[in-house]
């Protein structure tokens, strides 16, 4: 009787372990077929937005020259007698606002990276990271609101002659935005370099700003020009900061005291109603968001290239 009980539990055991390895090997066929097609929809998502753009604004091209286009130097699209569709004005009022924005960013933003990865102590930077981490997730139309309600009444006490819709003002505030990925990934960049590095040019005779400046920094060069890069494109496609607080004026001029309108402000425009679907104004819109999406797929490129060809391993 216990013989027979033994070889019942041991064919029962068997049948489990083969139940098992099937399930385990339904489970190998599937997973591979299901990340797989994870790998397809992105894929799939981005020809399709690529193309979207590519159909559209050869529609408007089939109507509007590109040479007009391209050099033009008025954007009227909505005037009664005749349109202008030059995107020179809108290219420049978001050039505006990036460099702004860039020449607010880098300098704070190296700043802060070179003391939270040199100097800070552990505590300080478990205190500053969260900070910077909450700055990351403020919304950008509370960054936009901020722009016109609190910094430009402050720059117009400094600029009388600066308007309420202007570059200034969300050039700031942009910069200001991203910060917190120009510090995070210009420290990580810091970080990375050896501390034997540090300790040799310490033993030289070197000081701790010496090291940090000519030591860290170049070694660390890639990281930290990656990270600029893609800030700017960031900046270059920022919608709601511009919107609420640069204005829908596009001028072809170099005022930063003025209202401008940059190539996402006026998609934004046009998207909100201000056009009929299939009129010229309505192409229009994939039109410059093609523009905008080269100049962001530029940048992008830009800092890979920049992150292998200055790449230090150690």
């Amino acid at each position: 009787m216990a013989q027979s009980i033994e070889k019942e539990q041991s064919i029962q055991q068997l049948i489990e372990k083969s139940r098992n390895k099937k399930g385990k090997k339904i489970i190998e066929k599937i997973m591979p077929i299901l990340l797989l097609l994870a790998a397809l929809i992105s894929v799939v998502t981005t020809l399709g937005i690529v193309f979207t753009l590519i159909f559209e604004t050869f529609e408007f091209f089939r109507r509007v020259s590109i040479v007009e286009f391209l050099f033009g130097t008025e954007w009227y699209p909505f005037s009664s007698g005749s349109p202008s569709f030059g995107v020179l004005p809108l290219i420049l009022g978001t050039f505006k606002v990036t460099l702004i924005a860039i020449g607010v960013a880098v300098p704070i933003g190296l700043s802060v990276a070179i003391y939270l990865s040199e100097y800070a102590s552990d505590k300080t930077r478990k205190i500053m990271k969260p900070i910077l981490e909450v700055l990351a997730g403020v919304p950008t139309i509370v960054y936009g609101f901020f722009a016109l309600t609190f910094v430009t009444p402050i720059l117009q006490t400094l600029i009388p002659s600066l308007k309420l819709f202007n570059a200034l003002s969300p050039g700031i505030v942009v910069g200001i935005m991203i910060l917190p990925s120009i510090i995070s990934l210009s420290e990580d960049a810091m970080n990375s370099v050896p501390n034997a590095i540090r300790e040799g040019a310490l033993a030289l005779g070197a000081t701790k700003l010496e090291v940090s400046l000519k030591v860290v920094l170049p070694a660390a060069l890639s990281g930290i020009v990656a990270s600029i890069v893609l800030g700017i494109s960031r900046a270059i496609g920022e919608t709601m900061i511009v919107s609420l607080a640069g204005g829908a004026t596009p001028t072809f001029d170099f005022n930063i005291t003025g209202s401008i309108q940059t190539m996402t402000a006026y998609i934004v425009q046009v998207s909100s109603g201000d056009a009929g679907y299939g009129t010229t104004i309505y192409y229009s819109m994939y039109a410059v968001g093609f523009t905008l999406f080269i100049f962001t797929l530029l940048m992008n490129l830009v800092a890979q290239y920049i992150s292998k060809r200055f790449r230090e391993e150690y």
